[in-house]
């Protein structure tokens, strides 16, 4: 294969599409697969049982398939599944599963990740997403479509942020963060909704205005989560276009452990 520097180790069991392109002393194992168009830049190390999507640019330096950071895991064929057109910036470090999950961690397409940022064994990660530098997520981590997470953001294990939501810089994740919602702090508390970025996403101003019903009923009425719950269910009833968004809200409520609970 022409893309291949004459430097890189790549398995001959390795499935590579011909248009793959592999840097300079690149290693990959024996269980991984690289789809059409990607590029993989110098000095990575791919292993494990790794799929890797189309037209996905890997920078130079990354580690993507190591085992996960668990003293219980006991060589099982877990696994690393990433989509496509996701940029995957220089450090990164995403390890495989564990059988005490899904035994997958999960990357989506058109994911731009910056440098450092680590993802734990059985993390989930949606489409769109935008993380800044040493994001750092710990296991079983669930990440919405449309997220934006600040540089330095750190998530504990078991915290799902919902769709469109933000971190600032620095933020530390102990709860769940809620869709649209915008949290900063250490530990992170909710400010505000992500309002422009629904905008730039083309959502209507009916759509918006629900959103910003949503976030008074969870943060400025002084309102039981429960009695928060009933007031969005009938946000919906006078704007049928936000029912999707209303639906995915009480969704991630109903889903949110009394343990971890929502940042507030």
């Amino acid at each position: 294969m022409s893309g291949i520097h004459p430097t890189a180790l790549v398995n001959s069991a390795a499935e590579l599409d011909s248009s793959v392109e592999v840097g300079p002393y690149t290693v990959i194992g024996p269980h991984v697969k690289i789809g059409a168009g990607t590029t993989v830049g110098a000095h990575c190390v791919i292993e494990g049982h790794t799929t890797i999507g189309s037209d996905n640019r890997i920078f130079q330096f990354n580690s993507l398939g190591a085992i996960p950071q668990d003293k219980k895991y006991a060589g099982e064929p877990c696994e690393l599944r990433i989509g496509d057109r996701n940029t995957i910036r220089e450090f990164c470090t995403f390890n495989i599963g564990s059988p005490g999950d899904t035994g997958v961690t999960q990357v989506g397409n058109d994911n731009w990740i910056m440098a450092y940022v680590h993802l734990a064994h059985d993390v989930a990660v949606g489409n769109h997403t935008i993380f800044a530098n040493n994001s750092q997520l710990a296991g079983h981590v669930h990440v919405g479509d449309w997220v934006i997470l600040g540089g330095f953001t750190v998530v504990h294990q078991f915290v799902r942020i919902g769709a469109h939501a933000m971190t600032a810089m620095c933020s530390l994740l102990f709860a769940d963060v809620p869709p649209y919602v915008m949290c900063q702090g250490q530990p992170a508390g909710a400010r505000s909704m992500n309002f422009e970025g629904l905008r730039r996403r083309g959502f209507s101003p009916e759509r918006i205005a629900v959103v910003k019903a949503m976030h008074k009923a969870l943060y400025r009425d002084n309102l039981t989560l429960e009695s928060a719950k009933e007031r969005i269910a009938g946000l919906a009833q006078g704007q049928p276009e936000a029912e999707p968004d209303v639906r995915m809200m009480l969704d991630f409520l109903e889903a949110s452990s009394a343990q971890r609970g929502i940042v507030r």
